[in-house]
């Protein structure tokens, strides 16, 4: 990963002197010559037309051919450009494909976040399609309406949000943001429900991310989306070397062909081919440090003292690769022998190894061979009978022995394979042939034939037939053997066969010779000389400072036709062969092993067998680009070309990587800094630079990334590295400063357009990160950190900058046109101040959500940028308030949305906005009030005056509109939310009073009516109690219901001053109570007064004695008075039944009535006491008793009360006056007794 703890300055030493020039121009492509020829064609036509003197046409046509010239010109000159940078990205992809093919440095990163698929437009197209057809109930998702209302809330919001829009051009955004900011929404929503039993709210967010996944995905097949998911994942993680390959061709815009041509040049499949490269390129590094040191041309660096340490620094860096390259194992099983490298005297003074290196011994040299013998068939075996039993033995010497499977002689074939280890390099190998004896005393079996073999690696690997050696005598003159031996090349082997040798120091003597090329480890090898069946090598020579190369033939020396010698100082040994291509080999592989930075050319005779196919003119090109030494090049500059391609690259594929690089992509970029010197410092400068560009146009980047690039150049700059003090050139400070110059410009815009840079919060922590960047940047030294106040002061700024923006930036989204445009109603501003409202507490809500958190160290600023936003919409929104009509209160919705909103806002409830809203409604608030007093008296006034007293809602027309207004009035008050205490607590108390007022200016005209009413109705048992006197006993009954709400304030004192009318309402009740009793009871003493006349002694009871004894057969005498009262008690029970809205009030009535009635009589009975009651008093007063009686009880009268004292009186009374008239008259009551049950006895 590309961190400060990872990226390490390997100390670019790349000379700026000595920097690859474009010395091979090539040669313009076959079309850009053809197109050049025409050009001059017509030119040189051009030329030949305006030759004629005094011609205008003449004038015009040279002008014509000035122009065409230049334009020829610059298309040339566009050519050439494109030529050049094509071959400085071809000559990239060679160093490239060195990196990828044998890195030894760095390793794929495996810890690497992994990156989500992008969003594209079309993709948002069809998510807004999907989550649309779902709101419109065109999908089969089954959804409660929580849910619903939250779905569209997103939609609404996010989805169609023109901020998302942007975001996913700039392809910083994948489906993930989109799941995590409705996961966000739906818990705030959530928490907000209250808690249900057996259904936790955690239930209900998983249900809900379900159901959003299946909205997200739409009709898609769920496994073709995991599969897909599955490969993006897989090419996020570790690549392929062929996947790297592939990568960077891409990036670099190489054809398959020209890959392929390189890859077979530069012989990427050979790691020994590779492992010498890089010996070469290191040794180039120190010849070009010994350079540097000689001729003194060092970078510019900001303090002279820093040329010793830069030379430390190269030290360090090449002696780094030294030891990642020794590390690297070269056998298997080999002993523990790591040499170091033991340069030339040339670089000795430079690496100031210490110790010169042991030198090597033989017994340092060990060889492990793995042989493979396979005995197939005998030919030729004639001496022994056909039944006979045949069988071979195989050995290599100094080994174990093993045999084959018997068989017969006349088909001796087995297919036998024996495995065998060896050291010997020439090993020996014996094959025998045996027949078993027959003989009695035979100890051993018979030998037939015998074959001595000394395999070599590089001998055939197929079946062949070898002539064995017969016994003496034996009649087998054509025996033979096929045989496959196959001897296998250890790893440390690099090349063998047999060379004529002579040397100064070692093989001084010319003769043919089995040499071994041996590497013991990464830096050293040996070329040894073996004897038959030795392990360890006869001679042998290190090849450390040897430099090989072709020569022409010696005459001298016979044996050898084609010579290559290696020379060093005081030495020279020349070897020969016989074949052409053995020669190559031999010297290819000792190229290698040396390290040499010149190669080898073969002699003009040998180039055509050298050369790999193709023309000479692409076997130039391809040579010039691998053969071009590393070290001449301006790496920095190659790496910079290199790095802006993978970035762009990166930015352009299906990730949402926000600038971080792939894993492979790390991988390379490493290896190629740490192999080719680029430093620390300028790989960070450089993908600043790039990750700046990208941000400058709107694409997002991550902060993390920059933090990481920028904190290391600073500690690198400032001298405050984690492994110490570096070097610093100057041009590395300038670029320092001008890109922290930069970067502070590009975070400060950032944080200014934090709501479009970081739309919704995403990406997650983005803002936090720029914030904490930019205040690493405002530092001026890694230690000393930034003063409190200056970043606050920064951040202020930006925020106020910030506020201004959002609010031009809603104005433009919503579309609202200025205050001085005339068309513009006042209706439409305040419908439009609504709007714009509405959309400023989204976008304060907004920032609270997904902002507040990044912001937490300075919440005051944040409480600053909110007023600030706030106070825009304040012009706006006092300008159209003004232009509102006087009586207006189409206004008051604007205060109720702010209000409700500021009052849950802990740091904006009463701030300068709040209470600027409160002091402009507090007039409007009391004007309202104030007419809303006086239309509900007048309302009162006149509709009493009017009142019909027909029930509306069990109330009358008036009352009804009056309590209606009073609660209307008073919730719409208490919907403000006033949120200053002391006016609200004014206007509580005020509306309480008037209520009171109000209320008590109802019952007293409801009174009023009443007792006039009263007045007027009848006291006969015709009487039927009017509809409109229960309307009036609702009214009151009303009015004590509406009391407690509308008239009682919390507060003790007040509750005390309100309770008076409380005490009207139930005076008011008990005298309407008491007048309808009293009224019953009228009718009452009316029966009464009429049985009065039947009293004994009295004038008229003789009469009306005789007049009931006359008709005493004909009807039951009594019954008709008592009917009448009984009829009329039961229909006027029923209409209080019907009418009266109280259960308490139609019960207390009853019980008042009934007392009143049993009382009435028991007087009534109490002042006849002496007197016998008449029989028709006796027959009508036991009739309404008992009828009097069970009426009241089945309207619900308690026993209680039923069974009262004067009701027992009665009952006594009664029944001792029907039991005296029984005893006189026999049954002259016809069946009507006290005893009677409650049936009824019409």
């Amino acid at each position: 990963m590309l961190d400060p703890s990872s990226s390490e300055d390997t100390g670019g030493e790349s000379d700026p002197e000595v920097v690859q020039d474009p010395q091979r121009k090539p040669a313009a492509s076959s079309s850009a010559g053809k197109r050049e020829s025409s050009s001059s064609d017509r030119t040189d036509g051009q030329h030949l037309r305006s030759a004629a003197p005094g011609s205008a046409l003449g004038k015009s046509a040279k002008e014509n051919s000035t122009t065409g010239e230049a334009q020829e010109k610059r298309e040339h000159e566009q050519i050439q450009k494109e030529e050049e940078e094509r071959k400085t990205k071809l000559q990239i992809y060679v160093f490239v494909l060195r990196c990828i093919a044998y890195p030894f440095n760095a390793k794929q990163p495996t810890d690497m976040a992994r990156r989500q698929q992008k969003v594209n437009k079309q993709q948002l197209q069809a998510v807004k399609e999907r989550f649309l057809a779902f709101l419109n109930g065109e999908t089969q998702i089954m959804a409660d309406e929580a849910f619903f209302n939250a779905v569209r809330s997103y939609y609404e919001g996010f989805l169609k949000s023109e901020r998302i829009s942007r975001m996913v051009q700039s392809g910083g955004c994948s489906a993930n943001d989109f799941r995590e900011v409705f996961k966000k929404n739906i818990e705030r929503r959530v928490r907000s429900l209250p808690e249900i039993d057996g259904l936790s709210k955690e239930t209900v967010l998983s249900s809900w991310i379900s159901k959003y996944d299946a909205i997200y995905r739409g009709d898609e097949d769920m496994q073709r989306q995991q599969q897909r998911a599955h490969l993006n994942a897989v090419s996020e993680l570790i690549l392929s070397k062929e996947q790297l390959y592939e990568m960077f061709q891409q990036i670099l815009g190489i054809r398959k062909f020209e890959h392929q041509l390189l890859y077979n040049a530069c012989q990427l499949d050979n790691v020994d081919e590779q492992a010498a490269q890089i010996r070469r390129e290191l040794d180039g590094r120190l010849q070009l440090a010994e350079k540097i040191v000689r001729e003194r041309k060092y970078p510019k660096f900001v303090s002279a003292d820093m040329e010793a340490l830069y030379m430390e620094e190269l030290r360090s860096s090449v002696n780094l690769l030294m030891s990642n390259l020794e590390s690297l194992p070269v056998s298997k099983g080999g002993p523990d022998f790591k040499q170091k490298l033991k340069c030339s005297s040339l670089n000795n003074s430079f690496l100031d190894l210490g110790d010169e290196g042991a030198i090597l011994s033989k017994s340092d040299i060990v060889l492990s061979f793995t042989l493979e013998i396979v005995i197939m068939e005998v030919q030729g075996l004639k001496s022994v009978a056909p039944n006979r039993i045949v069988y071979c033995t195989m050995e290599v010497e100094g080994g174990e022995k093993l045999q084959t499977d018997q068989a017969e002689a006349s088909k001796p074939q087995w297919g036998t394979q024996g495995d065998f280890c060896t050291s010997h390099p020439l090993p020996s190998v014996k094959v025998k042939l045996f027949t078993e004896s027959t003989g009695v005393l035979a100890l051993e079996d018979k030998e037939l034939g015998r074959v001595v073999l000394n395999p070599t690696t590089n001998g055939p690997r197929q079946a062949e037939f070898h002539r064995m050696v017969i016994p003496k005598n034996s009649q087998d003159k054509e025996l033979k053997i096929k045989l496959v031996v196959r001897m296998d090349k250890p790893p440390n082997m690099k090349h063998s066969g047999y060379l004529y040798a002579m040397g100064q120091r070692v093989w001084k003597h010319w003769k043919k010779r089995y040499f071994v090329l041996v590497q013991v480890s990464q830096y050293t090898f040996a070329m040894c000389s073996y004897r038959e069946k030795k392990a360890e090598p006869q001679e042998l020579m290190q090849l450390d400072c040897y430099t090989v190369d072709y020569c022409d033939p010696q005459p001298g020396l016979p044996g050898g036709r084609l010579f290559f010698n290696a020379v060093k100082e005081g030495d020279l040994v020349m070897f020969a062969c016989d074949d052409e291509q053995d020669q190559m080999l031999w010297v290819q592989a000792m190229y290698r092993a040396t390290g040499q930075s010149y190669k080898p050319t073969p002699p003009p005779q040998n180039r055509t067998t050298y050369c790999r196919g193709g023309n000479q003119k692409s076997r130039q090109g391809v040579e010039e680009l691998i053969s071009a030494f590393p070290c001449r090049f301006n790496h920095a500059a190659l790496f910079t070309i290199l790095q802006k391609n993978t970035l762009k690259h990166r930015m352009n594929d299906s990730f949402s990587c926000l600038g971080w690089f792939s894993p492979g992509q790390v991988f390379v970029l490493d290896e190629y800094c740490a192999r080719y010197g680029v430093r620390g410092c300028h790989r960070h400068l450089t993908y600043l630079k790039e990750l700046m560009d990208y941000s400058e146009n709107n694409t997002l980047v991550d902060p993390m990334l920059l933090h990481y690039s920028y904190a290391f150049c600073a500690s690198h700059v400032h001298g405050n590295r984690p492994d110490g003090i570096g070097t610093v050139t100057m041009e590395e400070k300038e670029q320092f400063e001008a890109i922290r110059s930069r970067l502070m410009a590009l975070l400060e815009k950032q944080i200014t357009h934090f709501r479009y840079c970081f739309p919704f919060g995403r990406p997650d922590g983005a803002l936090k990160a720029t914030l904490s960047l930019q205040e690493r940047v405002l530092m001026k030294d890694i230690t000393t950190p930034v003063p409190p106040e200056d970043m606050k002061k920064l951040v202020q700024r930006c925020l106020e900058q910030a506020a201004q923006i959002n609010y031009c930036q809603l104005i433009e989204y919503a579309q609202i046109k200025g205050e001085m445009d005339p068309r513009v109603t006042p209706e439409k501003r305040l419908e439009d101040m609504m709007r714009l409202g509405e959309l400023c507490i989204e976008v304060l809500q907004q920032n609270e959500e997904h902002h507040s958190e990044a912001f937490s160290w300075w919440p005051e600023l944040m409480t600053e940028h909110a007023e600030k936003f706030l106070s825009l919409y304040r012009a706006d929104m006092d300008a159209a308030l003004q232009v509102q009509p006087v009586n207006s209160w189409n206004s008051f919705p604007l205060f109720q949305l702010f209000n409700n909103f500021l009052h849950t806002d802990l740091h904006l409830c009463n701030g300068m906005f709040h209470k600027h809203l409160q002091d402009l409604y507090v007039p409007l608030v009391v004007r309202y009030v104030d007419l809303m007093e006086s239309a509900i008296a007048q309302s009162i006034h006149h509709g009493f005056k009017k009142e019909t007293w027909q029930p509306v809602n069990n109330t009358s027309a008036t009352s009804e509109d009056l309590f209606w207004k009073l609660d209307t009035l008073q919730m719409f008050v208490m919907d403000l939310r006033w949120p200053e205490p002391e006016f609200a607590k004014h206007l509580e108390q005020r509306l309480k009073l008037m209520a009171s007022d109000m209320m008590e200016a109802c019952v007293k005209r409801t009174k009023s009516a009443f007792d006039a009413k009263m007045q007027k109705v009848s006291k006969s048992t015709d009487f039927r109690l009017p509809l409109s006197i229960c309307t009036m006993f609702n009214v009151l009954i009303g009015a004590k219901k509406q009391c407690p709400k509308l008239c009682v304030l919390n507060c003790s004192q007040e509750q005390q001053y309100h309770s008076k009318i409380d005490v009207l309402i139930d005076e008011a009740l008990k005298e309407i109570i008491s007048s309808l009793v009293s009224k019953f009871a009228a009718v009452l003493d009316g029966v009464l007064s009429k049985l009065s006349r039947y009293d004994e002694g009295t004038f008229f009871s003789s009469i009306l004695s005789f007049t009931v004894s006359t008709y005493r057969n004909s009807y039951k005498p009594g019954l008709d008075l008592a009917d009448t009262y009984i009829t009329f008690v039961r229909q006027n029970q029923d209409i209080f039944r019907d009418c009266i809205s109280d259960e308490l009030f139609i019960k207390m009535v009853y019980d008042q009535w009934y007392t009143g009635s049993m009382k009435a009589v028991c007087v009534w009975l109490t002042d006849r006491l002496d007197l016998q009651l008449h029989m028709y008093q006796l027959k009508t007063l036991i009739k309404i008793i008992k009828k009097t009686y069970r009426d009241f009880r089945l309207r619900g009268v308690l026993d209680g009360t039923l069974n009262n004292k004067s009701y027992e009186t009665i009952y006594n009374r009664l029944t001792m006056e029907e039991a005296t008239v029984a005893v006189k008259e026999g049954d002259g009551q016809l069946g009507i007794s006290m005893r009677d049950s409650d049936e009824e006895d019409d």
